[in-house]
């Protein structure tokens, strides 16, 4: 199956305020990006003092005020919210947006805001149980007239969700667990998405996701792969690197981890040259956190040069 190549961006969201998210969603709609996204975090990361906007809140507010690009969440983990309410707001919030709507879903990390807003935070297995209940509950209340579900950690008695969704949501399942939660993306998920820290291994990542889907006889080719992903452009090589390096020590091993040998940075030629060894291996759809105080700035020139090269 051949897959255009889609760009998303990351909106500002921690230390940021809502006017600069809403500026910035209307230029990257402006520009031409597939897709914005932001991470469904409680606190700040990776710091609890660190003042963060609500995914969703933020999202239904973007929606009201974008035309072209999707919404999703990278991503949206079990106990924060009760699933069947979730369906539901994911439902108002696509039809806010016109059918633009990619909910993300993955475990869950950062134990200190579950335990901080009173949230379960029961063991990895665990969660990744109740993952795999949620979605299977949401996409039946999204697409069925009544729903009762019965399982360990997602109920729901004859409930209804209307309006539903304007499309069937397609469903993002991010991670690298290679046995639970790839095959909870086999069973599924429409997208796939390689976290950052896991890019330097993208290639075993995808051979891995290949075995599962064919354990559990999905197609792989129905089967979207993205990658989160920092970006650092310049208009030259050596500004670039100057970028690269703060952005190594500002990011560290969660978006910057090895970023020099196998992310994506340089003058647009070397970015298209990045972006494409992905591409290589499977990558269709890029998540990208570009670095910088304006992620405008490195989002212009990354429309105007980049673009035209995977038109």
């Amino acid at each position: 199956m051949t897959r255009p190549i889609r760009f998303g961006v990351t909106l500002p969201q921690i230390k940021r305020t809502w006017e600069e998210a809403k500026e910035a969603a209307l230029e990257f709609d402006a520009l031409g990006f597939h897709s914005v996204w932001v991470c469904d975090h409680l606190y700040g990361v990776p710091m609890p003092q660190l003042p963060i906007l609500e995914a969703w809140s933020q999202l239904a507010a973007v929606a009201a005020v974008t035309q072209h690009v999707e919404l999703g969440t990278l991503v949206t983990p079990p106990f924060f919210r009760n699933p069947a309410v979730l369906a539901k707001q994911i439902a108002t919030v696509d039809q806010i947006s016109g059918g633009r709507v990619i909910p993300g879903f993955g475990a869950g990390w950062f134990e200190a805001e579950f335990s901080g807003y009173g949230c379960d935070f029961p063991s990895l297995g665990r969660r990744l149980k109740a993952l795999e209940e949620s979605v299977e509950l949401m996409k039946r209340m999204w697409s069925e007239e009544q729903v009762s579900y019965q399982g360990e950690f997602a109920r729901a008695v004859d409930v209804r969700c209307e309006p539903k969704p304007v499309r069937p949501p397609p469903v993002l399942i991010g991670g690298g667990g290679e046995k639970v939660l790839m095959g909870i993306v086999a069973r599924h998920a429409d997208i796939w998405n390689n976290l950052a820290i896991f890019q330097p291994q993208l290639a075993h990542k995808v051979e891995a996701m290949k075995r599962r889907c064919d354990e559990l006889r999905r197609d792989f080719d129905t089967l979207e792969v993205s990658q989160q992903c920092t970006v650092v452009i310049a208009q030259d090589d050596a500004t670039a690197k100057q970028h690269l390096e703060k952005a190594k020590k500002i990011y560290g091993g969660h978006m910057g981890g090895a970023i020099e040998e196998h992310g994506i940075w340089g003058a647009p030629e070397q970015v298209v040259e990045r972006i494409q060894r992905h591409v290589d291996l499977g990558c269709t759809l890029f998540v990208i956190e570009f670095f910088g105080r304006d992620t405008r700035e490195p989002a212009r020139i990354f429309a105007k040069e980049v673009f035209p090269a995977f038109a």
